[in-house]
Parts: C-alpha cells; structure tokens; sequence
C-alpha cells in the first residue's frame, strides 16, 4: 500500500512540475508577444495655446483625415485640465511627459527670479552649452532645469538606448523639455535673417547633413508668401468679424486683417518670425518631423521610438490676434490638414496600426477682456502701475524700505530673506502682512503665502492649483491670484497663465496602436499622460510622476 501511496505521490509531483513548466513557458511567450505589441513609434503633439474648444467649435470644417479622425478612431476625453497654476509653456510641456506639476518638476514658469542667483533665468536656457547650426545665442539651451525625467527619458533607458528620441518644434522649450534628458536630439527654428533649425552642444557637436539639408532647401523662404484664408471668408462662421479691434495685427499693415503679405511684412517683423504667428509656421514644423521621421528611421523595427512635436505657431497667432478671430480659425483648419498629412506619412512608412499618437495643448487661452467687457462680461487689465506704487508706499511706511522685496514676477512677490534678517522682522509676520495688503488691491482675488502652501494641504480648488505649481526651493514668498478674465497684457490678443477654465481645459485624444476608441466627460489631468503612455508601453514611469494611467484609454 505504501508503495503505490509512494508512485502516485511520484506521478503527482511529476505532474505538478509539468504544469509549472508549462506556465512558465506560457508566461515566457506572453511577454514576447507584448514586447512585440509595443507600438514601433510613439508620437506626442502638444498644439501651443489650444482651448478644448476649438476641436468643437470648428469640428464641422475640419477634414476627415487630422482632429476628427483622431476622435473617431481613437479615445476623446473631453473633461481634460491643467491641475496647477502657473499654466504657461514650459510648465505645460514639462507636465505633459514628466507626468507631474512644477511643484515636483521644477519647471515654475517660461522665466523665473532665481533666489540663489538673484537673476531671472530661463526655463531652457544654459550658458554651460553652445549654440549648433547658428552662431546667435539662441542655441544655447538644455533640459537642466527640469529635475524629474520624462516618459521619453524612460522609454530611453528601457531600451537600453536603442530607442531613439527626438523633440521638435518652433520654440526652443517645445522641443527640449519634451524630449527630456537623454533625448538624441531637440530642434527648433531660429527665425530673423537665418530661418533654419537649430540644436545645442547638450545634444551633438553639428547638425545632421539631413538638417542641414533641410536648411538649405529654402523652405522657410516658401512660405515667405500671402497668407489668406484657406476657405472663402464667409464661411468662417465659428469666428469674429475680421476687422474689430480686439487684434494686434503686424507692424507695417494698418488693419489686421486678410490677406497678408508675408515677404512684405517680413521686413517690418523679425524677418523668418512672422512665420511663427501664421499657420505656415505649423507647416514648417510638419515637413520637418516628416523629414526627420525619414532620416533617422523613426518607428522601423520593434524598438519604439518617441517623437515630440510641439505646434507653437496657434500660441503665436492666439496672442497676437485672440482666440475669437479669423486668423486663429484658419490656423486650425490650416493645422488639421497638416496633421492628415503626418498622419498619411505615418501610415505609409510606419503602418497603419503600427504608432500611437496623443495631442493635447501647454494651455488653453482667455477671450480677449476688451471683446468680453464689449459683450458686458465681467473681464478688463490690471492696472500695474497703480499696484507698484501703492505697494512700494506700504513697504517704506510699514518697514522703512522697499528693498525687503527682491522680485515680483509670474504673480509672485520674492522677499530679500536677508533683509527680513537684518531689520529682525518674522518671515511670517511679514509675509502675512504683505499678503493682506494685497488682498485689498483692485482685481485681486486671493492671496497666499508661501508659509501656507508648505504647511496646508489643499485638495482643491484654485488653493490646489496653487500648491501643485509652487515648488518650495523656487517658487516665492507670496502668491497672487487676479479676478476672472482680468489680466496683465496688451488690449489686443489673449493670453493664459491663471488656473481658471479658459486656461486649464484642453484637448486630449489618444490614437493608434494600443488605444481604444471611446470617449469620457470623466475627468483627466494633464500628469496623466506620461503614466498612461508609460503603461502602454510597459516601462517605468518618469520617476517623480504623480499622475495615474488612463486605464479606460488602453486596449
């Protein structure tokens, strides 16, 4: 009895051991078979200054081939914000790949009061490095502000470097701080009596013979040529009329309004710049990307590679002319057909099925306050002047100097911390003093110090927002928050920069390989990107992400 008790103990571990080794086996083929799911090519757009919107309001004239098809083959979540404040460019295209807030990331503006070097500094700008295809300092930038890395970073060191990483776009922080850290390449456009893409020592010694191909093939110079709209006028219903006086227009034409001549204008405008504020400078963006999707064989083994393109060229057109008007409308139906046309690229060299694409925008951007004001909507400009010498009145009244402030940029006021010292002042006596003064300012809506967001914890509200944009090491002492629709800029064109919905909500669709086709009014935030492509991707994610992967996104 024993014995056969003994053979069937033998037969059942025999057993056992062969189911093990068949999961085993089972388990090795799974992750064959999703290492070669990945998608060969990720590509992330961000639009510059794009309002969720506009994939709406102009969703009847768009084609079939760019946005809509985006929306219709791929995931639309339509409850998409920013969940911090400052909502600028460099902030917003860190967010998007580093998948958290400049609270972590470091990136708290375009331009920032550095308080070790009592200097402004730049949110890509590095004097250690040099500029590469142009002798103008244009080129000297990097990513060594921004301390967290990016999924691009991850995806980089997941592949043990085989995956490439290329940024792109007109502005220099578009292109750098997407592309993160050990990217193979950023580039952007160098404008004025040059016209040519450039890079910096961070990343090569010398341009690619394709980029300096790319340059001396005069396509900057083709587009040096009418702007008018790309359909009949009167069919841009989704707009403003197109004369008001609610947009800036170019130097050296008296009204804004079509058709502009742009080698004509050129002259008065920075030369190759005018581009950056017409549609044609969303088209040079896209000729390169196409360009360099060729030559460096983006997406043509099973290896992903990551491109970032950034469309600046909306932010320059919102600003000059505002988000109401015909030139931002034909931009956009200018920027869907370009999209078609990446997008039929890709097909045709990396296969259909075969790259993933998200879009999404830095920020969003506010009715221009002179148009709202007209149409009897709370809204107008904050009187600066008025604010300096009230404020510069209490200081010398208060504590016998206006010196006890260093800065005052970005909504933020930057106290002398030494000074304080000196004078044997309470750093939180004074920042609670200057606050309250503040709040009694015209157009300001609250106000908080730097004391309150490192020792509260806000789980929303524009509270929230604040505290997810303040970084202890680099942000200020107090922080401002104007009224709705009320801002510091000129009485044409729009801005961005606040925490309210004009600012915060924005496009963001997924599309391709991996992705479901669906949609969703839950809502996203922008720090879920990076965790969501990451996942998609199967690879670490950036390591200071405070986002969550868009599960519902994956398929």
């Amino acid at each position: 009895m024993k014995k056969i008790f003994t053979i069937a103990s033998i037969l059942f571990l025999f057993n056992s051991c062969s189911s093990q080794n068949t999961t085993i086996e089972t388990t090795e083929t799974t992750s064959i078979a999703e290492t070669s799911s990945r998608p060969k090519l990720v590509v992330g757009i961000v639009v510059d200054q794009m309002r969720y919107d506009y994939l709406t309001r102009f969703e009847s004239k768009f084609g079939d081939g760019g946005f809509n098809r985006m929306i219709n083959e791929g995931f639309n979540c339509k409850n998409n914000h920013f969940n911090y404040i400052p909502t600028y460019t460099g902030p917003g295209h860190a967010s998007v790949y580093t998948g958290t807030t400049p609270k972590i990331h470091g990136i708290i503006g375009n331009n920032w009061y550095d308080k070790e070097t009592k200097e402004m500094v730049y949110c890509a700008g590095d004097d250690n490095v040099k500029s590469v295809g142009t002798e103008h300092k244009a080129g000297k930038m990097s990513p060594h502000r921004m301390q967290t890395t990016s999924f691009a970073d991850e995806n980089r060191l997941f592949t043990q470097m085989q995956g490439k990483t290329i940024g792109i776009s007109l502005k220099d922080r578009g292109a750098i701080l997407p592309a993160g850290h050990v990217a193979n390449a950023a580039y952007w456009f160098h404008g004025r009596d040059e016209g040519r893409w450039i890079s910096s020592s961070f990343y090569m010694n010398d341009l690619p013979k394709w980029v300096k191909d790319f340059n001396t093939e005069t396509h900057a110079e083709s587009y040096l040529k009418e702007w008018n709209t790309l359909y009949d006028i009167s069919t841009y219903t989704e707009s403003g009329v197109d004369e008001n006086t609610f947009e800036g227009g170019f130097k050296g034409k008296e009204k804004a309004t079509f058709p502009y001549d742009l080698k004509a204008l050129s002259k008065d405008n920075r030369g190759f710049d005018i581009l950056k504020a017409t549609p044609y400078g969303n088209s040079l963006t896209t000729d390169f990307a196409i360009a360099a999707i060729k030559a460096e064989g983006l997406g043509q083994d099973q290896i992903t590679d990551v491109l970032a393109v950034s469309f600046s060229a909306t932010d320059y057109v919102g600003h000059n002319f505002g988000v109401n008007s015909k030139e931002i409308q034909d931009t956009y139906l200018r920027l869907d057909k370009d999209l078609e046309r990446l997008f039929i690229y890709l097909d045709a060299t990396v296969g259909k099925g075969e790259y993933t694409v998200f879009l999404t925008a830095d920020h969003g951007a506010v009715d221009v306050p002179s148009y709202l004001t007209s149409a009897r909507i709370p809204s107008g400009y904050v009187d600066n002047k008025d604010r300096k010498e009230k404020f510069n009145t209490f200081l010398e009244a208060t504590y016998g100097t206006k010196d006890i402030v260093e800065n005052i940029s970005n909504g933020q006021i930057f106290l002398d911390r030494k000074k304080v010292e000196d004078l044997d002042l309470n750093l939180i006596d004074v920042q609670n003093a200057i606050a309250m003064e503040q709040l009694g300012y015209k157009n300001i809506s609250k106000v908080y110090t730097a004391t309150t967001m490192s020792s509260s914890s806000f789980s929303n509200g524009v509270e929230m927002l604040l505290q997810n944009g303040y970084n202890q090491k680099r942000s200020g002492d107090v922080l401002l928050v104007n009224d709705t629709a009320f801002i510091s800029y000129s009485k044409t064109g729009s801005t961005h920069g606040s925490g309210l919905n004009y600012d915060t909500h924005v496009p963001l669709l997924f599309f391709g390989k991996g992705v479901k086709h669906g949609e969703t009014f839950d809502k996203t935030v922008i720090p879920d990107i990076a965790p969501t492509i990451s996942a998609l991707l199967g690879i670490s994610f950036p390591n200071g992400a405070t986002g969550k992967p868009l599960g519902f996104v994956i398929d």
